[in-house]
């Protein structure tokens, strides 16, 4: 079996623009190429490659194409190109085209989920984030990109610190209250695969951070949940709109002041799974896929 690792020039080993957070697209690879071991090849790629050369390719796994935010139409149409031309792509494009806005966040709250209140200004600007102190009764908030990942163009304000008159966003957004569990537990973040859970960590941002990304300094420590945190997990992966559960998922979670875990994210699209954490995550993911190849 052919396995395309969908990446980007930012991760791609031996590229001259590689970010200093790529060292996890290396830890994810290696994991699925022990997993599949003799029974397959695993090629990391980018997935701008001419479409010719994609085609060739048993299974596309979407791993690192960290710069799909700014292209999100592109990257949409390549999937939809990839499936045509008969390579499994994992997650599928139904599945990604759904998770690429945030505003699925709202659908699992009306789903039933737990999740964190939220506004939805389609071009957030100075007014939005004043009003939304009073909206949610809170002295600071934290301003998100509805398309993003990785908290790029992601702002923190607060009534003493507001944003300047000239601030813009500049696209959809989401206003939500700052969660001071964020800098206290951490986020919680449990990966599924193939909707069994694999592993759980816990995430914390560097001192006077809120920002968990290991680009920002933050950390992960491998955990095992309790069958109290592990429900609503699960709760969030079962409520999602699809037939079966996907190839992987990674549900990000927040403990609210009431001690509920809120969802905070559901990555479905090119998630990074943590291998270092989950000890049989990559024989785990690779048996997943080899299932989806017959």
């Amino acid at each position: 079996m052919k396995i395309a690792f969908l990446a980007c020039p930012a991760t791609l080993p031996g590229s001259p623009t590689r970010r200093p957070d790529a060292f996890e697209h290396d830890l994810y690879v290696d994991a699925l190429r022990a997993g599949i071991g003799n029974r397959g090849t695993v090629t990391d790629i980018d997935w701008r490659a001419p479409l010719e050369t994609l085609a060739q390719f048993d299974a596309a796994i979407l791993g690192t194409p960290w710069d799909y935010t700014e292209a999100k139409d592109e990257f949409l149409a390549r999937l939809g190109e990839l499936e045509q031309a008969g390579v499994t792509v994992c997650n599928p494009l139904a599945v990604v085209r759904w998770n690429s806005d945030k505003l699925y966040l709202k659908e699992l709250g009306e789903r039933g989920a737990v999740t964190i209140p939220t506004l939805w200004p389609d071009r957030a600007g100075p007014g939005d984030v004043l009003a939304a102190f009073d909206h949610f009764r809170t002295d600071r908030v934290v301003v998100k990109r509805r398309v993003g990942a990785g908290a790029v163009g992601q702002d923190s304000f607060t009534r003493a610190a507001p944003p300047s008159a000239d601030w813009a966003l500049g696209q959809a957004g989401m206003i939500q209250p700052f969660l001071p569990a964020i800098q206290q537990e951490g986020e919680l973040s449990f990966i599924f695969i193939d909707g069994q859970l694999s592993h759980a960590l816990g995430k914390q941002a560097r001192a006077g951070d809120y920002r968990i990304q290991s680009l920002y300094g933050g950390v992960e420590v491998a955990l095992t949940p309790s069958p109290a945190d592990r429900a609503p997990a699960e709760a969030v992966l079962a409520l999602l709109p699809f037939g079966a559960a996907p190839l992987y998922a990674r549900i990000d979670m927040v403990r609210l002041a009431d001690g509920q875990l809120a969802v905070i994210e559901a990555e479905l699209i090119e998630p990074y799974l943590y291998p270092r954490q989950g000890s049989g995550f990559g024989a785990m993911l690779a048996e997943a896929v080899l299932r989806r190849l017959g």
